[in-house]
């Protein structure tokens, strides 16, 4: 998966529609290999990012869950601890 697309589920606050179009964007991007597409695949490139952002919005809506939500600030803290222990900057 795409390092760029962020898990959206199970978040407090809940994932707002421009993270969820970026994700999206972020994974039409992954699949079709190109960042920006030619004149040629434009239309096609923008309906299929319509297309994913409207089934994961779906998707996010009908997910249910016990656990509690997450928060992003420690979720963040705990990416930024990892990185650190992986990039040697610990």
């Amino acid at each position: 998966m795409c390092r760029n697309i962020r898990t959206l589920h199970n978040f407090a606050p809940p994932a707002t529609p421009e993270e969820i179009a970026a994700a999206a964007l972020q994974y039409v991007r992954k699949i079709s290999g190109t960042t920006k597409p030619s004149a040629a695949n434009a239309a096609a490139f923008e309906r299929a990012v319509a297309a994913v952002t409207a089934a994961s919005a779906q998707l996010l809506d009908e997910l249910v869950t016990s656990a509690p939500p997450k928060d992003r600030e420690v979720e963040a803290a705990k990416a930024r601890a990892r990185a650190a222990v992986r990039y040697g900057n610990a």
